[in-house]
């Protein structure tokens, strides 16, 4: 077993741990951060693997962008901090769905490749990433920026409710008008 076999393992298991942290906290913040730790680690592997640019999209988009926007979604919609009794629900039914999925889906993958072999494609360098990226892709990633930037602000106006509302200065009430 090589130094880069027991790094992988060390990140995985870093990653399944965070993970099972995630959905198995009562605290909403607490599982936000355990997923950056969870992200974090997988963008690790891909550090390992030499995949650098996958691993920055990792660490830019998933840890710094999604992350964030889920975290300031708790905060402005004035979900519950701490513990919450709604998130105190019985793991075994969960437990028995997620075993069953990971059992269905190992089974599909050894019918599917039957301890063969397959041959890896050439490797892909940053340029013809960024060739595919910036010219076949480049109005599904806008249209992306745009979704996410409009649900943030109409999270905003819904936690808000003094946004939108009328003002009578005659009586100094909002929201209500004659």
């Amino acid at each position: 077993m090589t130094g880069v076999d027991v790094l992988l393992l060390a990140l995985g298991a870093v990653a399944v741990g965070s993970a099972a942290l995630v959905v198995g906290t009562r605290h909403l913040v607490r599982a936000g951060l355990y997923l950056v730790v969870c992200l974090g680690a997988v963008a690790g592997m891909y550090l390992v693997l030499a995949a650098e640019l996958v691993a920055w999209v990792q660490v830019l988009i998933y840890v710094g962008a999604v992350v964030v926007l889920l975290l300031f979604a708790v905060m402005l919609t004035r979900a519950p901090i701490g513990a919450s009794d709604d998130l105190d629900r019985p793991g075994w039914p969960a437990a028995l769905i997620g075993g069953g999925a990971g059992l269905g889906l190992a089974a599909l993958l050894v019918d599917a490749y039957r301890w063969t072999t397959v041959d890896l494609p050439a490797a892909g360098n940053a340029e013809r990433i960024g060739e595919q990226v910036f010219s076949n892709w480049v109005l599904p990633f806008e249209v992306l920026s745009v979704l996410l930037l409009s649900a943030l602000v109409g999270a905003i106006v819904l936690s808000r409710p003094d946004i939108g509302a009328t003002r009578d200065d005659a009586t100094g009430d909002r929201g209500r008008s004659r």
